[in-house]
């Protein structure tokens, strides 16, 4: 019994704690080279600004944002976005499941000479977590969004987790 009520304890204080975690997590991972945005402000401007999703085509076949294009972590090319000739000071938003990929895809950018550039700030998850809908392939709304590794899937904390190899 004392085993159990430690365990319900330990789960409790970790998710109790997700923000702040979450906080330490990009901390740890994140330079801050790019501004955050938070979900709530992408909500309410996403109709007019680019959005990238900086996942692998695997998680983004699960779900994604409402018209967010695919870009790629692994085998994201400067020269894909550049071809499309967006202009340099287009407000773009990149996201992955976390908010850690997509500051690697957004310094990029940057770097590419894009002066409006934001890291989605909680990624995904945290987009699923507030409770906004994300879209799959069929442009269905759908609960379920891939969670990137095992170790990662404890910050979504609402929707259907998947995890593929």
């Amino acid at each position: 019994m004392k085993i159990f009520t430690l365990l319900i304890t330990l789960l409790y204080i970790t998710t109790a704690s997700g923000q702040n975690s979450l906080e330490d997590l990009l901390k740890k991972y994140n330079t801050h080279s790019i501004p955050y945005i938070s979900v709530s402000e992408l909500q309410k401007i996403k109709d007019t600004v680019l959005i990238l999703d900086a996942r692998e085509k695997k998680e983004y076949q699960i779900s994604h944002l409402q018209d967010a294009i695919h870009v790629g972590y692994i085998d994201f090319k400067i020269d894909s976005v550049l071809k499309q000739n967006i202009p340099k000071d287009s407000t773009i938003v990149v996201y992955c499941s976390l908010g850690i990929r997509s500051e690697d895809v957004s310094e990029k950018l940057k770097k590419a000479g894009y002066t409006k550039v934001y890291n989605l700030y909680g990624g995904i998850f945290e987009w699923k977590n507030q409770n906004y809908s994300v879209i799959n392939p069929k442009n269905e709304v759908t609960e379920e969004v891939h969670t990137y590794s095992k170790e990662w899937s404890i910050w979504l904390r609402k929707g259907i987790k998947i995890y593929t190899n």
